[in-house]
């Protein structure tokens, strides 16, 4: 990135001999000695004031070029300039750390990456302590700044989420070797989208809808440090401009479908979901019919991927969110479920049991009348598992669903219930229990709840 300099700095070599020559220094240095004499000093912040203006500019002009800058030195601290030079210098610094470097290789670049580093720490700490409005040009300078170094391909996922692990295993995590040079990007951007200096109106310009399609790309980051950055960052610009609502939930509609219809693949879903918990849990009442189709939509067959042990936290927070605010829609919600159950898969259907538990503590008894039946016809196949852990889940742990059995068993009948409810005990029976391959569960032969 570098060699596209070398014809501006031999310019530059030139016109500081010709200023060395009038101001009586040794003409012996040249470009080359300049850029030595950054790198020492750059570990040394406090011996910039010292030297003459002249001479820091040529030492910096010989990494940064002065075309990459806004007419004022990038290497200035905000302290030693004006207030009125201030957007100017924050233009100046924003545009050298618009430089991308390559980070694979620890010792390639290590000046300017040095530079570039305290550009930014010196950006994060002027917009923290900020006490004007921004400028326009520096929303601009920024914007452009954040999608040069954060918008980028991530290269192709080589791991399969069918290599045979578990449906609640997560991988192990992939760390991103540019990441302490992105975390003050990612906290740059942060402070300057949360920033009170910010114009709202200013700010909804650039911050579009392009930005924001981008920003949620990066989600597919196998690094979790860098989800963790854009899941504060969303609900932050969620927070802010008010007019991008809509479309921030529209455009994360539209990776979860890619998700659950197309890929099964995809590693920021939880982060997502953990956004949108908080979302659903400011949704005014009553509910809007965007929101419940999102909900029927979106929600629910989200529990269809192989991997939803990895979301299943965040993904029952929103639903019983939904469920809290309109108790309505809880027998949708149940049925919805038990259309999706994974008839096939033991550890899945523990998962959903677990979930179910969740919603009916929030359901009141019309609403369960709904789903009565075809939850009991359910829970009668999960009850006569032989399959332990649903076995202690459905018999043993549930005590909000054999409360559930106990008060709706009048109203459903013998038929549908023979197999998970006993009338002399009033508790429910595992008729195989007696057969279980376990000894525990052959010597009890009811559920204790």
């Amino acid at each position: 990135m570098w060699k596209q300099f070398l014809p501006k700095l031999s310019k530059k070599s030139s016109a500081s001999r010709k200023g060395d020559h009038a101001s009586g220094s040794s003409p012996g240095h040249n470009a080359a000695g300049n850029a030595s004499t950054i790198q020492r000093t750059s570990s040394c912040p406090s011996a910039g004031p010292a030297r003459p203006a002249a001479s820091v500019k040529r030492m910096s002009s010989a990494v940064f070029p002065s075309s990459l800058v806004a007419g004022i030195e990038p290497l200035v601290s905000f302290k030693n300039v004006p207030n009125g030079e201030k957007p100017n210098l924050f233009v100046s610094k924003v545009s050298l750390c618009c430089v991308v470097f390559d980070f694979s290789d620890p010792n390639k670049n290590s000046a300017e990456k040095d530079f570039k580093r305290q550009a930014l720490v010196d950006l994060v700490d002027y917009v923290d302590s900020a006490s004007s409005r921004f400028t326009e040009p520096m929303v601009v300078a920024c914007c452009r700044m954040f999608a040069i170094n954060l918008f980028r391909v991530f290269p192709p996922n080589c791991r399969s989420s069918s290599s045979g692990a578990g449906e609640g295993d997560e991988e192990e995590p992939m760390f991103d070797p540019a990441w302490p040079h992105l975390h003050l990007v990612y906290d740059l951007l942060l402070k300057f989208i949360g920033s009170s200096s910010l114009d709202t109106k200013v700010g909804k310009k650039y911050f579009d809808h392009t930005f924001i399609v981008k920003l949620l790309e990066l989600f597919d980051s196998e690094d979790p440090r860098e989800r963790d950055c854009l899941k504060t960052i969303l609900h932050r610009i969620y927070g802010k401009f008010m007019v991008h609502r809509p479309f921030i939930r529209k455009a994360v509609s539209n990776i979860f479908y890619h998700f659950v219809f197309e890929t099964d693949r995809h590693n920021g879903i939880a982060e997502l979901l953990e956004v949108f918990g908080s979302v659903v849990s400011g949704f005014a009442l009553p509910l809007k019919e965007e929101h419940k189709i999102f909900l029927v939509r979106v929600l629910i067959p989200l529990h269809k991927p192989k991997t939803l042990g990895v979301y299943l936290q965040q993904l029952t927070y929103c639903v019983t969110q939904f469920v809290e605010k309109e108790p309505k829609l809880a027998s949708l919600v149940i049925l919805g479920l038990l259309r999706y159950w994974p008839i096939t898969n033991s550890q899945k259907e523990v998962m959903f049991l677990s979930e179910i538990e969740e919603v009916l503590e929030a359901t009141n008894m019309v609403e369960f009348q709904k789903c009565m039946v075809p939850l009991f016809q359910r829970i009668a196949h999960c009850i006569n598992s032989s399959h332990f852990q649903m076995y202690l889940k459905t018999a043993k742990s549930n005590q909000t669903i054999c409360f559930r059995l106990q008060s709706g068993h009048s109203s459903c009948g013998t038929t549908t219930t023979s197999s998970a409810w006993s009338h002399r005990t009033g508790k429910p029976l595992c008729p195989l229990s007696s057969q279980h391959w376990k000894r525990t569960f052959r010597t009890t032969g009811t559920c204790q709840s």
